[in-house]
């Protein structure tokens, strides 16, 4: 056992002391110990019952010989967060995450982890340090909130943002927005729809970190405690038959878990969060891959925000098995792929079924015969963009129109509710990417109030940040090179026709390169938004929105 390097033999009578301290029997410094990383917290909704969670997996561990020791990650809550200077601080923590993680679990010497997380960047987080580590690991979710209802329909955190952006037009009262801040988060967990830390909870079922229904079963649902207590088991039976975290995340579950996603309509923050996972396990991920992926993976699932149904009927409908088990039919899974269960994804899934084609659509009556994300590239993007296609209108999908440039998100925010923002307009926001930022924020309040003023069907938004998995529309992020980067957003003029093609995955700037060359040759460079802390070193490391947004490596710094 490697625990045994801080609880066995005569030097490590100092450590045994220590253990007495924390109450250790004789009986359980002979056994396996699991360390439990609980990013409980009372500021996200989606991880206020983590305690009950934990508790859990703490009998199960314990039930199957193993010592449970819980130890701490962060998470911040992207929605509380959203729309002000917090959200700076939203992936930067990812890596906060994964490092402190590896500094606990390799300090103390665990034998195995179970990872205990639930919104947003915590869980990427936490699977970019479960490959770093390669212990035994197994992960459970904190699980979704149930749907809210506003008069007689189901409602997500999506619908409220949009809500704020009807009321500025003049749609909504501040009665009715008042009803919908009341009743659209009804419960714990992470919010309703298909957002991000849904999406990333889904996919580590796909990834086979997780047990069947990590991603769906509810939050409030008994049927999540009996989850937590198999996971606590599960890891247990890893550590006997030697499975490690990155004998199950190869670059074959990568790749079935971004299929996985092509079918459900995951958030376009999957494509930041998979090429990190892979560079974990040195897996040179370029999000072009997303694209022939896409053209035969057809979309099943229009969960909110592309359409009306939400997670929990998502769960009643079977789950991401039964997503998993359609595509598998059809040769899109490597089936032979290992997962915590210690059985292949082709055993786990072999009995899975679409118990509502209404919610997880058969494989011969997709949505699409297309994924729910592409890869868009040209002379704006020459290194990549992503939007989230499954939820773009029809008639979004071929798009020309003058551009309307903001420097920042607030300045654009303002336009939009100021009505200066009109039909057929593309408002390219820049600078807030990965380094210009810095963080990267998610662009969730400018997107919302465009739908919600009803501009969703003929305006157009691009950027190098990012847009919350709750975005819909002609939304398209991760712009690379950011304009931080010399990359050619920077040099896009009020006015200039911008062309948006998502069938032939392009985005382009109607000016040809001589006049790019012009505009670059006369810029005059402009002062950096000055930080500190923390944000300062993120700058320094980070890498492009194309990369995933990973830190360099120690031979790149400096470049």
């Amino acid at each position: 056992m490697r625990s045994d390097n801080v609880k066995s033999g005569m030097q490590q009578a100092p450590h045994r002391s220590l253990f007495n301290a924390l109450g250790f029997t004789e009986e359980e410094m002979k056994k396996p110990m699991i360390g439990i990383v609980s990013s409980y917290n009372e500021i996200v909704p989606g991880h206020m019952n983590l305690d009950k969670i934990v508790n859990a997996v703490k009998l199960g561990v314990a039930e199957a010989g193993g010592v449970p020791v819980v130890f701490p990650a962060i998470a911040v809550c992207d929605g509380i967060a959203m729309g002000h200077t917090g959200m700076k601080y939203s992936l930067v923590t990812r890596d906060l995450i994964a490092d402190s993680t590896e500094c606990m679990a390799l300090a103390h010497q665990f034998d195995g982890l179970v990872m205990v997380p639930n919104c947003d960047k915590n869980v990427p987080g936490l699977l970019m340090a479960a490959a770093r580590l390669d212990l035994p690991t197994v992960f459970v979710s904190g699980g979704p909130m149930l749907a809210g209802h506003v008069k007689g329909q189901k409602r997500s955190l999506s619908s409220m943002f949009e809500a704020v952006g009807s009321y500025a037009a003049g749609k909504m009262t501040e009665e009715d927005v008042r009803e919908f801040e009341a009743k659209v988060c009804p419960t714990c967990g992470s919010c309703s729809g298909m957002y991000t830390a849904n999406s990333m909870n889904c996919l580590t079922e796909a990834l086979g970190m997780g047990l069947r229904g990590n991603g769906t079963i509810p939050a409030v649902y008994s049927e999540r405690i009996k989850l937590a207590k198999h996971a606590g088991m599960a890891v247990m039976d890893m550590l006997n038959k030697g499975i490690t975290a990155r004998k199950i995340m190869t670059k074959e579950a990568i790749l079935n878990a971004l299929t996985v996603d092509m079918a459900l309509g995951c958030s376009t923050n999957s494509m930041l969060h998979l090429p990190a996972i892979a560079h974990e396990i040195g897996f040179d991920f370029d999000i072009a891959f997303a694209n022939p992926i896409s053209e035969k993976t057809p979309n099943l699932c229009h969960l909110a925000p592309a359409g009306p149904t939400y997670m929990e009927d998502l769960n009643e409908a079977g789950g991401v098995y039964a997503v998993m088990k359609e595509l598998a039919d059809i040769g899109l899974l490597n089936t032979e792929c290992m997962t915590v269960t210690g059985k292949t994804v082709g055993e786990n899934i072999k009995n899975a079924v679409n118990m509502n084609p209404e919610v997880i659509r058969p494989i011969d009556n997709p949505y699409s015969k297309t994924g729910g994300l592409a890869v868009l590239k040209g002379n704006i993007a020459p290194d990549g963009s992503v939007v989230k296609r499954s939820a773009v209108v029809p008639e979004m999908m071929v798009h020309e129109g003058p551009a309307r440039v903001f420097e920042c998100e607030e300045d654009a925010i303002a336009a939009i509710k100021g009505g200066k923002i009109v039909a057929g307009d593309v408002v390219v926001i820049r600078n807030e990417g990965p380094k210009g930022g810095p963080g990267m924020r998610e662009m969730l309040n400018p997107t919302s109030a465009i739908a919600g003023m009803g501009l969703g069907s003929s305006v157009a938004l691009i950027t190098d940040g990012r847009f919350s998995g709750a975005s819909r529309g002609a939304s398209i992020g991760h712009v690379s090179p950011e304009a931080a980067d010399d990359g050619p957003i920077k040099y896009i003029q009020e006015g200039d026709i911008i062309s948006i093609d998502i069938p032939n995955l392009s985005l382009n700037a109607k000016i040809s390169d001589e006049e790019f060359a012009k505009r670059k040759a006369a810029y005059v460079a402009k002062e950096e938004k000055p930080v500190s802390g923390y944000l300062a070193r993120y700058r320094h490391l980070v890498t492009s929105g194309a990369k995933g947004a990973v830190m360099k490596r120690p031979e790149e710094l400096g470049k």
